[in-house]
């Protein structure tokens, strides 16, 4: 498959026609993606009041391949009642996720039994039944409760609300295995969780450093905005262990001039080892210091521990951070001289910094280069952690986290009359430990796919194995609904988010709450999640308590609940009557007052990590595909690498070489945890030597369950591995 010079353009056009075409056509597709919904798939913040394709600052057409994809996916026909008995779980566990995905949607409750072959259906009635007698016959602690990203804030906080009253903080959501790292080391600089800036401030930085990221392929909506920096005269540097096609030109389908003769992204392109950032940022910072300009005045007034940061970076040794990070001194000049140019600067990043078992470290040492030149607390610069999923950050906003925060709990008392646990709680990663340990018997799902976003993948199969119950509420099939089933699992299929029967709302990356219509369901069986959750908890709790369950199918009156409860969603109240969307107060930091206890942000000094693997051991970073959004997998070949299956390896040609293998090779990856066999080993120059890249989530398996102490962040981007020649024979 031939790589191409550019990402976007034509080919973008041409998918997106065909796509229309498999969901019924172009008029039909147009219709539903210019509903006024909150956008599916990441959470740049798309769609709203002013209807879809329309960004937070109102500018026409906003689309990308992501949505549109998700939109057709949620335009399948149904699964008809024959595919049940036709496939038994043997079968399925053979197909590939995209082949699930594609299987059509999911339109009936289904159960599955241990010691049964297939799933089979029921009505929504003996689905309900089961789940609350399941959830009534055990302790609440020793069950867990784990939310997507693409489910509402109304949803996340009513369930959440459940799960309380029940008895259990353990709550939890799938940001443990993606950005909670950010959330975790901004909390501790600054003493706020999310992004710094709005996306005007975006529109007129000078200068914006993408780290570990790849937005052509990810979050393709922000390729407008990088595309815009450029044509201002403005730098986009990259750092990143791959030359990723997209981001050294882009093709925006909307804008001609670039369409027609594409949109340099990369002004500088810079190539770190995988888990070399922290030394790179480090070494970025002592040079800033060495050229003297850092803003003291700032530092000074407005940061705490300064004088020891500054102290840490000069007892650095230059070889060390040359080592540890990959990068040669002269490019590490040039980045410092070129921010230090800059007037307006940008920090952005995703799981490329975060997927490390120092993924806080990475986040600090941003936050630190950051205020180093004042550039945190005024306009038109800052700090934007990239979210993939459209809702993650409203599901933690509204309270889905083991801990709450104590506003909301002190709150969330007061407002119910009621009384709350004060158990610590479990993150992700500790529920499936538990399960494995057999203390928790039972898991619900709200949405996601909790076996597919797992590292270790053998071993969460084998401790989801292990629950009495698991429950899925979900649209479209996916590997964690055939791999890691429960004594009795269950699947309740639900409407999409431009399906529901009454509004809903979504948080964007840049703080902003949007307002999604709903709208006419699509097929017949699927019910909505907030109904779903409110009928268990009428169940499960009963009606003679302090809330009205009834009233909380309402979503209008959950709505008002969580107004009266989280802070800085107070305009959620009137939001339908006025329809007006909103930023979050507090978060925004254009003037140098941040959220700790004193107002200043605080400088820390993490340790450099040892660079890992040796002599004939790799780095392996697990990454998704151009047709892929987290899990999901949409197509199976990735049209930006020019790999047209994902069953391969991809090594910098030295490699090949050096360890004695050739192109189309087949051969065993393992890693201290798992192996892989029949690999191809393809060779790619755009990866940096002693390093490599494999496919999320088939290469799971290979990722060893070693978390960021501080996050609990398992470290996706960081895997050694080996390889074993499996037959000399191509195929």
């Amino acid at each position: 498959m031939k790589r191409p010079s550019s990402g976007g353009g034509w080919r973008a056009i041409l998918y997106t026609l065909r796509k229309a075409r498999q969901s019924g056509g172009l008029l039909k597709m147009w219709r539903a993606m210019r509903t006024r919904n909150a956008c599916k798939t990441c959470a740049v913040g798309m769609g709203g009041q002013h209807g879809g394709m329309v960004n937070e600052a109102g500018r026409f057409p906003e689309v990308c391949k992501k949505s549109l994809q998700a939109m057709a996916a949620d335009m399948q026909g149904a699964i008809r009642p024959e595919f049940w008995s036709t496939y038994a779980l043997a079968a399925l566990r053979m197909w590939t996720p995209r082949q699930l995905e594609t299987s059509g949607r999911l339109v009936q409750p289904l159960l599955y039994e241990r010691g049964q072959a297939n799933y089979r259906p029921i009505d929504w009635t003996e689905a309900m039944e089961r789940l609350a007698r399941g959830l009534r016959g055990v302790p609440a602690d020793e069950t867990f409760w784990y939310f997507s990203g693409r489910s509402s804030n109304e949803a996340g906080f009513l369930l959440q609300l459940v799960a309380r009253l029940y008895g259990t903080n353990n709550v939890n959501n799938c940001s443990y295995y993606c950005h909670q790292a950010s959330g975790v080391g901004l909390t501790s600089s600054i003493g706020s969780g999310t992004a710094t800036v709005v996306l005007d401030d975006l529109e007129q930085a000078d200068m914006v450093f993408l780290i570990g990221g790849n937005p052509a392929s990810n979050h393709p909506r922000l390729m407008t905005n990088l595309m815009h920096i450029r044509r201002r005269g403005g730098e986009v540097v990259v750092i990143n262990p791959v030359v990723e096609t997209g981001l050294v030109n882009f093709r925006i389908p909307s804008d001609v001039r670039s369409l027609l003769f594409g949109s340099p992204i990369a002004s500088l392109y810079v190539q770190p080892h995988i888990g070399g950032d922290l030394a790179l940022l480090t070494g970025i910072a002592k040079r800033i210091d060495e050229l003297g300009a850092q803003d003291h005045e700032f530092l000074r007034q407005h940061c705490a521990g300064h004088e020891q940061w500054l102290e840490y970076l000069r007892r650095q040794e230059w070889a060390e951070i040359h080592r540890r990070s990959g990068v040669e001194p002269a490019q590490i000049n040039e980045l410092a001289e070129k921010y230090a140019a800059a007037r307006n600067v940008i920090f952005a990043w995703t799981m490329g910094i975060t997927h490390h078992a120092h993924g806080v470290h990475n986040v600090q040492a941003i936050a630190n280069l950051a205020l180093m030149r004042g550039m945190v607390g005024r306009p038109h610069a800052g700090l934007l952690p990239i979210r993939g999923h459209s809702n993650i950050q409203g599901i933690g906003s509204v309270g889905v986290t083991p801990r709450l925060k104590e506003v909301i709990f002190q709150r969330l008392q007061e407002q119910f009359s009621i009384e709350l646990p004060t158990t610590p709680g479990r993150d992700t990663l500790e529920c499936i430990e538990g399960a494995d340990r057999g203390e928790l018997k039972v898991g619900f799902c709200l949405g996601g796919n909790l076996y597919g976003s797992n590292p270790d993948a053998a071993f969460a199969e084998q401790a989801l194995d292990k629950l009495d119950l698991l429950v899925h509420l979900s649209t479209t099939l996916n590997t964690g609904h055939v791999h890691g089933l429960a004594r009795q699992t269950i699947i309740l299929p639900v409407l999409a988010r431009d399906e529901e029967p009454q509004p809903t709302t979504q948080e964007s990356m840049f703080n902003y709450v949007r307002l999604s219509d709903g709208g006419p369901r699509r097929l017949d069986g699927p019910r909505s999640e907030v109904e779903v959750i409110a009928e268990l908890a009428q169940r499960l709790l009963g009606d003679s308590g302090p809330i009205d369950w009834q009233s909380m199918r309402d979503t209008g009156r959950i709505r008002q609940a969580i107004a009266q409860v989280v802070p800085g969603f107070e305009q959620l109240a009137t939001i339908d009557q006025t329809r007006q969307e909103f930023q979050i107060g507090g978060r925004t930091f254009h003037r140098p007052q941040f959220g700790t206890a004193d107002g200043r942000a605080v400088l820390h000094c993490p340790p450099l990590p040892d660079l890992q693997g040796a002599g004939g051991q790799l780095r392996l970073m697990t990454v998704r595909s151009e047709g892929q959004f987290n899990t999901v997998v949409y197509e199976d070949d990735d049209l930006y690498r020019g790999q047209e299956r994902r069953d391969v390896i991809l090594l910098h040609p030295r490699d090949v070489e050096r360890l004695g293998l050739r192109a189309e090779q087949l051969v065993t990856v393992r890693s201290e945890t798992g192996s892989l066999p029949r690999i191809l080993v393809r060779p790619f120059e755009s990866i940096k030597p002693g390093n490599a890249l494999m496919y999320y989530p088939e290469a799971n398996v290979l990722v060893p369950r070693h978390a960021d102490p501080l996050s609990r962040t398992p470290a996706f981007k960081s895997v050694v591995v080996t390889l074993e020649a499996a037959n000399p024979a191509a195929v």
